[in-house]
This record gives C-alpha cells, sequence and structure tokens, in this order.
C-alpha cells in the first residue's frame, strides 16, 4: 500500500513542493548555480515600492522661509484720494487771478503805478508776451503749449493723488497754469498768442502776476516734498528703500 506522493501513486495533476520551487529556479536563470530562495526577499522588498497600495514614504519638508514684505504703500496707498483739494486749491488760485487782473485792466492800464511799498513794490499793467517775469517774449505759442502740457501732466498725476500737501502743491501749479493760459488763449492780438497781463512789480526785479506767484509756491513746494521723499500717492521714498533691501536680506 502506498501513500500520497509516492512515485507510484503521484498523480501529475497535483504540484508537489518541487514544483511550486522549481519557477523560483528558473527566474535565476539556468546553469547559473545560484539558489532560488536568496532572492526571494529582494522580489518581497521591490514589491511594496511599486504596490498602488502602500504609501510613499514623505519627502522632508523644507524649513518656512519668510514671505518677501512688500515696501510700505505698494500695493494700494491708505486714505481718501485728494484730487478734490487739488481742485478746489486750483480754482481758487485760478478765480483770484482771473479777478484780479480785470481789476487792475479796468482801473490801472493807461494810468501811472500806484505805490504799495514806497518804489520797492508797485501796481502797473504791463503785458507780457513770454513766460513769467517777462522771459522768452518771441515764444508765445511754444509757452502755450508748454503750459498745456503741464495741465496734462497734472491731471494725469491726479488719478493717484493721496497726498494732501502734494494735492495743493499741484493745485497751486494747475490754477497758475490756467490762469496764463486763458490769457494765452482769449486776450489780444489772437488764440496761442495772447499777451499776459502783469501788474505786481518788484524793483530791481521783475513785473508778475498772481498766476505766476501760485506757479512759483507750487514749485518750490513739489521740490521740498521731493527733497522729504514723499510722493503724490502718500508713500515715502525711505520706506520704499527699506522695503527693497528688506526683500534683498540686506
Amino acid at each position: 500500500m502506498s501513500t500520497q506522493g509516492s512515485p507510484q501513486t503521484r498523480d501529475d495533476s497535483v504540484p508537489t513542493p518541487a514544483d511550486v520551487v522549481a519557477p523560483a529556479e528558473d527566474v535565476a536563470g539556468p546553469g547559473d548555480g545560484a539558489p532560488a530562495r536568496p532572492e526571494a526577499p529582494e522580489a518581497a522588498a521591490a514589491a511594496p515600492a511599486s504596490s498602488p497600495v502602500s504609501s510613499p514614504v514623505p519627502a522632508p519638508v523644507p524649513a518656512a522661509t519668510p514671505l518677501p514684505v512688500e515696501p510700505a504703500g505698494a500695493e494700494e496707498p491708505k486714505g481718501r484720494r485728494r484730487i478734490g483739494v487739488l481742485l478746489v486749491v486750483a480754482l481758487l488760485a485760478f478765480l483770484i487771478d482771473f479777478g484780479s487782473k480785470l481789476l487792475v485792466v479796468a482801473r490801472l492800464e493807461n494810468h501811472s503805478a500806484i505805490k504799495v511799498i514806497g518804489d520797492v513794490v508797485t501796481f502797473q499793467v504791463i503785458r507780457n508776451s513770454g513766460a513769467a517775469f517777462g522771459m522768452g517774449q518771441a515764444l508765445t505759442v511754444v509757452f502755450t503749449m508748454i503750459a498745456s502740457a503741464v495741465i496734462v501732466v497734472i491731471w494725469r498725476i491726479a488719478r493717484r493723488l493721496y497726498s494732501l500737501p502734494w494735492a495743493i502743491a499741484l493745485g497751486l501749479l494747475l490754477g497758475g497754469a490756467l490762469g496764463n493760459l486763458t490769457d494765452r488763449l482769449f486776450r489780444s492780438p489772437g488764440v496761442f498768442r495772447g499777451h499776459v497781463v502783469d501788474f505786481i512789480s518788484v524793483q530791481h526785479f521783475a513785473v508778475f502776476n498772481l498766476a505766476d506767484s501760485a506757479i512759483v509756491c507750487g514749485g518750490i513746494l513739489v521740490v521740498l516734498l521731493s527733497f522729504r521723499g514723499s510722493n503724490p500717492d502718500g508713500t515715502v521714498h525711505q520706506q520704499a528703500d527699506k522695503g527693497e533691501r528688506a526683500d534683498k536680506g540686506e
């Protein structure tokens, strides 16, 4: 009587342990003499890496770096827009200049000078074809175009105007430019060639009007604000420089 698995009673359809190990030997390659069992751990180690079920090992998280600091006022300046202040200052400067010219033309033109402070300051009407203080009298049309360009530039700056001092300075410039431009356009001898009415005479200096004074005061204020580092949008040059240095890590 024979037992199961003996040479006499072995069924070819039932696999034996030797048959199960045989494919591993085939993987090792014929004739190389390497046993199949030592290669099993390598295959087992490779299986989890390629298995979709296993989760990958998380990569080390780098140290958090601080976000770059934006310069103060770089995104959107804080506060209200000051275009209303600019328009009010410009309108006042224009009306005062326009009214003073109407008055002196009606009362002082073709009359003797009126002494205000002795002979140092007097009122006398002079028609000026040039720029402020009587300069460039042969370039009337050129100065008219320059005044028009200044008005356009001021209006473009006013779209991002958040600084009150800048609003006052630009308002003075705008009102003065409009005052003299009105004379260029509507006074004799013709359009773009009109003569500006000057009436404030300072001894050993020049004859000018209130529009010229507004332009000079506005220009001085612009220079002072620029030296202080102030921008029309309310930011400051020094703050912007500090923000750039912080971004560079200096």
